[in-house]
């Protein structure tokens, strides 16, 4: 059976208990709100030069960080397999499409034309979505009313909405919806989760959403255009993949 305490025993927080169970997602969401209100209203402010600076400093840490969880695992195999399964996948189910028509519906309904609502809906909610500390984290909100981690990716959080909405606008705001639904779900699910899912399963997750926050940084810096959100369902394919390979080893 999966103990979490065991994943987490290297990287060390000071525990933060509640009978609340999911007060951690609550958390979260409250810190991109909070943070996507102050960087629109502060990112009104600056100039389209040190905006367009900012996007790229994203950019290039956003790359740094991709490159750092998929280094993480050590048979790239797995990610590879899974992303291109995944790809498949979302491809056939257009999400990036359907995310993005979502975002163009928002914006045409309520801005004038001056946000990015699509691009900063899609992009945000990926990269506050697919770290290790949302699946941990949830976990741990689930199973021991343990917030600590979500704590702490809710501080990183706060920081990184601020940037992104001073840069690309309200529409940050929108991902405060996708981390609710998906730390929410987990956190209901914990129970279920922690009797089939070991330690290698969330490795092997944590690099393939490097993967996916690769390509999202590709997509910051205007390198690559990259259907990122295509690309998700590779996060299922992954501990699917390390539970198979008794079986079909890779």
């Amino acid at each position: 059976m999966f103990d979490i305490d065991d994943y987490t025993e290297s990287a060390p927080t000071l525990p933060l208990y509640s009978a609340l169970v999911g007060l951690g997602t609550a958390i979260n969401v409250a810190a991109v709100l909070a943070g996507g209100t102050i960087g629109t209203l502060a990112g009104a402010r600056l100039p389209h030069r040190i905006r367009e600076s900012a996007m790229h400093a994203i950019g290039i840490v956003t790359l740094l960080v991709g490159v750092s969880d998929f280094l993480k695992y050590d048979n790239p195999l797995v990610p590879l397999i899974s992303v291109v399964a995944g790809l498949v996948v979302g491809e056939i189910a257009r999400i990036d499409d359907r995310l993005k028509q979502f975002g163009n519906y928002l914006e045409r309904r309520f801005s004038k034309g001056e946000s990015q609502v699509s691009r900063a809906f899609v992009t945000t909610s990926l990269v506050f979505c697919v770290g290790p500390l949302t699946v941990l984290g949830s976990i741990e909100d689930g199973l021991k009313g343990d917030y600590s981690l979500l704590a702490l990716k809710s501080a990183l959080d706060f920081t990184a909405s601020i940037t992104f909405a001073s840069v690309l606008g309200w529409g940050v705001l929108l991902s405060a919806g996708t981390v609710l639904v998906v730390q929410g779900s987990i956190t209901v699910g914990a129970s279920f989760v922690q009797e089939i899912i070991t330690r290698d399963m969330i490795s092997a997750t944590t690099a393939t959403g490097g993967v996916l926050i690769l390509g999202l940084g590709l997509v910051l810096l205007d390198l690559r255009e990259v259907r990122v959100a295509n690309m998700l369902p590779a996060l299922v394919f992954a501990p699917l993949l390390v539970a198979l390979a008794s079986l079909w080893p890779l």
